[in-house]
């Protein structure tokens, strides 16, 4: 198509926004445009209604401007509008255009005064126009009238720094002159996100309205609050012709009249009003276009490459086609079975490094929460010793034994096997629902299909409930088996000559005591008076509880025994969203400076859970609340003969001898229960079964049936494509070699005194241009005498000498660039 020029880059940009516009996204670009801003009733609707030439946009008081309106100015020999959410049809009375643009507003904001970002996209043909594209944006309010939302201040401004924070967004600041320049809303919104003017253009307003006596020459020449592109006048009709309906040609010519009858504005004159503006912005983004054309286009051809391969899929997409609709079933089904598989069994890819999940969950139920359950079973010491002296008195009867029943120590031990039932079944319990979270977050990848996901879920977890019983009940049957012979053969049984010399103390020492058991970050606790609570790195070993400044364990804060200390529940506070564990001390001492109690906090249950583990492995147990079992027991069963006391002491180490070789084969046995009987099982049952399970449940065609969401996002992303492919197609027919137009050089003034280009370089070039300048007005005057001196003769030479040479202009000098500006 060969270079078209740079009339051709506005309408290129005006195509872009529509191709976006009709996906209902602009696909995160950034598009060249102008946006006007100003407060309310400052003229920016007269001035737009000025660059058509027609009375097309609503008025009234209040905020009128609710939705930003996407101006497409287009010149051309016929004159008609047209809105993009009714393309076929032609506006060719404006009237109608305002009727059309407050129906549209009211069809998304209502009609209680409130606003929306979603832009009306508007283009006038019209021989009276340049091409031009402007952002028409609500006007800047103070105070919610009537029933408009109390904040509709913040909302206003929230939609405009929306638009005119972008690079590559020209601002039009719409001041009118009647008001302090320095408190003007858009000038002021306009140096937030354009501190150094080089995207502001300054439009000033109802020039005729300013105080007899009084003119804007100072602003409009740029010496008050200067700006880098200046500041242009305008004259706009009254209110009152606009209700009279006074011609807008006819308003343009007696602005152009005001503007060269005026004293104060006739010397720059050809550089105001509306159509001086209007060719101004046309040239202005016109240049902008060409500096951010080939970002634009970068920016273009990575998005469609991010596409392609998504959008290869659904190129020859066809919902109804049967042999597709199997091939995707085979293909989800498949893909479930391999995502179930290494979230149980673990895998590189696609690692989740926030939390726990799947097989991980579950081996932390396995060697964490179920010893910890086992454990808690063990602590209450003092309940066991009773027990055990009601078995042997009551087996002794009256009498008085001489030796250690054998009896009483199958009772009690029974007795402890029965308990290990409950730990049994919860554990149970947590594996079962660690697997249906798993089948859940699976069939995430299948709510394309939302029936297929639906019946994959039913199915795989009735399987699952299914083998829940079976396991249940295997596990009960591995605990009575344990309950049906007491083997007191076993090799790791202690016997009662070796019960009988055991002692407590020794029963209890630790092993290993410099073992490392755990190590992570906790919350302590501490009320904000003695300095708030903190965050610590924490060690737990064998015999120590310690806790560092940070994971580098260089700076110590504290090191606690273990010894006689013990865990106990503490509930989470009102405003805190941490969950909370207490440790204490049994012998009523202080076990942090001054505090008989320390509170450790974490994120979740769970870690609450394995910390507790933690301790448990370390000696530390949970406390138990005996009051009430204290106060039931009579005084005389807790004194006890010196042989009955023995006897005790030597069933109790058998027990606890005994029960621990009992938890430690369920604590084997119970992972591998599980496995085989639930988790490899279902494994197998997706891989062999689930296919079959899914033909026979349902119509395969309504099974395969798309979600609309589904069906929704693939024609969005075949309509991003082929709109990405378009835009570019449209930006490879344009060439930019065209001569640019720099940006003005930076105005001498407070605002921007800190722009590091005003340098001692531009004051010694000042110097050099007023030089030269006085120089060219002697050799002016030399050369008018020498040409006299032959013409005229001496006589006239004299007259001319007389002259005095015109004084330097009293204004500051502009550096103009050495190539014509379409400013000039």
């Amino acid at each position: 198509m060969g270079n078209r020029g740079m009339e051709e880059l506005i309408p290129l940009i005006n195509k872009l926004q529509d191709a976006f516009s009709c996906i209902g996204q602009s696909c995160h670009l950034e598009l060249p445009q102008i946006a006007v801003v100003g407060g309310q009733s400052a003229g920016k609707s007269s001035v737009l209604e000025n660059f058509v030439g027609r009375d097309f946009l609503p008025r009234g008081s209040g905020i009128v401007t609710r939705r930003p309106l996407i101006l497409q100015l287009v010149n051309n020999k016929a004159e008609y509008a047209e809105f993009l959410h009714c393309k076929s049809r032609k506006f060719v009375d404006f009237d109608e255009v305002r009727l059309e643009i407050e129906a549209e507003t009211d069809r998304i904001t209502g009609s209680n005064k409130g606003i929306s970002p979603v832009p009306i996209n508007l283009r006038v043909y019209s021989p009276n126009v340049l091409n031009l594209t402007l952002i028409d944006l609500p006007g800047m309010t103070k105070v919610a009238v009537g029933d408009q939302p109390v904040d509709i201040e913040y909302q206003i401004r929230d939609m405009l720094l929306q638009f005119i924070s972008k690079e590559n967004c020209l601002i039009l600041a719409v001041t009118p002159a009647n008001s302090d320049l320095a408190n003007s809303d858009a000038l002021k919104i306009s140096k937030e996100v354009d501190p150094q003017g080089l995207r502001t253009i300054g439009v000033v307003t109802k020039l005729d309205l300013m105080d007899e006596g009084t003119d804007a020459r100072d602003i409009l020449e740029n010496k008050l609050l200067p700006l880098r592109r200046g500041y242009i006048g305008v004259v706009n009709r009254s209110q009152k012709d606009i209700d009279g309906r006074k011609d807008i040609k006819v308003a343009l010519a007696a602005e152009r009249k005001f503007f060269l009858s005026h004293p104060a504005y006739r010397h720059m004159a050809e550089r105001m009003g509306t159509p001086y503006l209007q060719k101004t912005l046309n040239q202005q983004l016109t240049n902008h276009i060409r500096d951010t054309l080939p970002a634009l286009r970068s920016k273009l051809q990575s998005q469609l490459l991010s596409l392609e391969k998504e959008v290869d899929e659904y190129k020859n997409f066809k919902p109804d086609d049967p042999a597709r609709k199997t091939k995707a079933l085979l293909q989800m089904v498949q893909q479930f079975g391999v995502d179930f598989e290494k979230r149980i069994e673990g895998s590189g890819d696609q690692v989740d490094t926030l939390e726990l999940s799947g097989g991980a969950r579950i081996n932390r139920i396995f060697h964490e929460r179920f010893p910890f359950e086992l454990v808690k079973m063990e602590f209450d010491e003092k309940e066991l010793r009773r027990e055990i002296s009601y078995a042997i008195k009551n087996i002794h009867g009256v009498r008085t034994g001489l030796f250690t029943p054998d009896m009483a120590f199958e009772a009690i031990v029974k007795k402890q096997l029965i308990k290990l039932k409950e730990p049994c079944l919860k554990c149970i319990d947590l594996v079962i629902q660690e697997l249906i979270n798993t089948v859940r977050q699976c069939t995430l990848k299948l709510n394309s299909y939302p029936q297929l996901r639906e019946e994959t879920e039913r199915i795989v977890t009735t399987y699952i409930r299914e083998r829940e019983s079976k396991t249940k009940d295997q596990v009960m049957l591995l605990i009575d088996i344990e309950l049906s012979y007491i083997n007191t053969n076993h090799e790791d049984f202690i016997g009662f000559a070796n019960a009988q010399q055991r002692s407590a103390a020794v029963s209890k020492k630790r092993a290993m005591p410099n073992q490392v058991i755990r190590r992570g970050w906790l919350t302590i606790n501490i009320s904000i008076m003695k300095g708030g609570s903190k965050d610590y790195w924490f060690i737990l070993t064998a015999e120590s509880l310690s806790w560092y400044k940070d994971e580098e364990e260089k700076e110590k804060k504290f090191m606690l025994p273990l010894d006689n200390l013990k865990l106990r529940d503490v509930e989470k506070g009102f405003m805190s969203t941490k969950h909370t564990f207490g440790i204490f001390n049994t012998e009523q001492r202080n076990v942090y400076k001054d505090l008989r109690q320390i509170e450790l906090a974490c994120d979740s249950q769970e870690e609450v859970d394995s910390w507790k583990a933690s301790f448990l492995r370390a000696g530390v147990y949970p406390e138990k609340d005996q009051l009430e079992n204290e106060d039931s027991v009579p005084a005389d069963s807790l004194s006890m003969d010196p042989q009955l006391e023995r006897q005790v002491e030597t069933i109790r180490n058998l027990v606890d001898s005994y029960t621990g070789i009992v938890n430690k084969s369920i604590r084997d046995l119970m992972p591998k229960t599980i496995m085989h009987l639930m988790i490899n099982s279902a494994k197998e049952f997706i891989y062999s079964e689930l296919l079959a399970f899914l033909y026979s449940s349902g119509d395969q065609s309504s099974l395969m049936e798309e979600s609309a969401e589904q069906a929704q996002r693939r024609d969005e992303m075949l309509r991003m494509y082929h709109a990405l492919k378009e835009a570019l197609h449209i930006i490879g027919d344009i060439s930019t070699s065209t001569v640019s137009v720099p940006v003005p050089p930076p105005v001498d003034d407070t605002w921007i005194h800190n722009d590091p280009s005003y340098t001692h370089t531009h004051i010694y070039i000042y110097i050099y241009v007023y030089i030269m300048y006085n120089t060219c007005v002697l050799f002016k005057i030399f050369s008018e005498c020498f040409i006299l001196i032959f013409a005229s003769g001496v006589d006239r030479l004299v007259s001319v000498c007389s002259r005095r040479p015109p004084a330097a202009p009293n204004r500051p000098t502009i550096i103009r660039p050495s190539e014509p500006s379409l400013l000039d």
